[in-house]
């Protein structure tokens, strides 16, 4: 039996009537850039995350670029994050003229390490990028504690409705951060047909800010108080994720499940190390991903067999050859250098059936002779 790594095809079509109607609003009215539906979608993405603010941009990529700029953050100046995450985190730093700083991650949840965030900071650091790993939240408040008096951006493109237990209550994705940041990439849990992003914050001066850069650096038509970018949402796509969006709870419990699924299956393979979760954490499940003994091996076996996985990420940022001017070596990183060898994601989308969850753990209970 066949298992897609995602299909696409079969949310679609639970949800086709909603999109299409939506979407012919859009056309009907021909106003396709910004509009009613990006702003009905900034004010519920701002209320999903419990943000004062939210500000739709043309991607997630450009949303790390835009909170980077808003930020004042360039040439000459640092910024401590990840290396094991998608390239968008570090490439914007290097777009706006900073100096991405890798430190290690924690070997259990993969994401940023606060210990290794605090050694590396210096005088230059001005400002701190989270990553929201696999739909799990970082340590944000222990980021905080560790590098405090700088800003922290939270790379929430993977986790958008997680959230995390800190004191006595819950705390969403991108609402604690100086500028929390979005992708509707269609992979995503919240997913557009095509490409778009988001920030949310709580500062009404930051908002400002974001909303003149991504339309040329300019609030008033013809008159640009600064350079900006045209990074602005399209108003079809904010009509998808608005027809999505009343979904996304009930399929971030489904994702939920069928981790629990896996989990079950899996616990007495011991080739097989199942996701982490931090016992603060509620995860969304962007990928399941899990750690693997002759990963590479498995993964041609799951692949004979129609299975699909992927590699989130075979290597890390700090070795990427882009990179190789800032003197990172193999070792510099080794919790990172680690999972990279080590981590298989399995299919989870919400419309995976049990048999084909099946087939994915029969497969894999297999290929280690359990």
């Amino acid at each position: 039996m066949p298992v897609p790594l995602l299909d696409l095809r079969a949310q679609h079509a639970c949800i086709r009537d909603d999109v299409v109607r939506a979407l012919m609003q859009v056309v009907d009215d021909q106003r396709f850039i910004l509009g009613e539906p990006v702003d009905a979608l900034e004010q519920a993405v701002a209320e999903l995350s419990r943000t004062r603010f939210g500000i739709g941009c043309a991607s997630g990529t450009d949303a790390l670029l835009l909170a980077l700029r808003a930020l004042d953050i360039g040439r000459g100046d640092e910024v401590v994050t990840t290396p094991f995450t998608f390239f968008a985190t570090a490439g914007t730093v290097h777009n706006v003229g900073a100096t991405p700083v890798f430190v290690d991650i924690d070997p259990g949840t993969f994401n940023i390490s606060p210990v290794h965030a605090r050694a590396a900071t210096t005088s230059r650091t001005k400002a701190l990028i989270a990553v929201d790993l696999f739909g799990q939240m970082a340590p944000l408040e222990e980021l905080a504690a560790a590098v405090p008096d700088v800003p922290l951006i939270e790379d929430a493109a993977q986790a958008i409705g997680a959230r995390r237990r800190i004191g006595d209550h819950w705390v969403m994705a991108g609402e604690s951060a100086a500028v929390g940041t979005f992708s509707f990439f269609p992979s995503k849990n919240l997913g557009g047909y095509g490409d778009g992003g988001m920030m949310v914050t709580q500062d009404e001066r930051l908002a400002t800010r974001l909303r003149r850069l991504r339309v040329h650096g300019g609030a008033v038509q013809y008159v640009h108080d600064e350079v900006g970018y045209n990074s602005r949402l399209d108003a079809l796509q904010a009509a998808v994720l608005l027809a999505k969006l009343p979904h996304l709870e009930q399929w971030s419990m489904t994702r939920r499940d069928h981790a629990r699924y896996y989990d079950d299956a899996l616990a007495d393979v011991a080739e097989v190390q199942t996701p982490l979760i931090d016992a603060k954490n509620e995860s969304i499940f962007n990928q399941y991903t899990i750690r693997a003994e002759r990963r590479d091996a498995l993964q041609a076996h799951l692949r004979d067999r129609g299975i699909g996985n992927a590699i989130y990420y075979p290597l890390p940022l700090h070795l990427q050859p882009c990179f190789s001017y800032l003197g990172y070596t193999e070792g510099s990183c080794p919790e990172a250098e680690r999972a990279a060898r080590e981590v298989l994601s399995l299919p989870v989308f919400p419309e995976l059936t049990r048999a084909q969850q099946d087939e994915t753990i029969g497969a894999i209970r297999g290929f280690y002779g359990r």
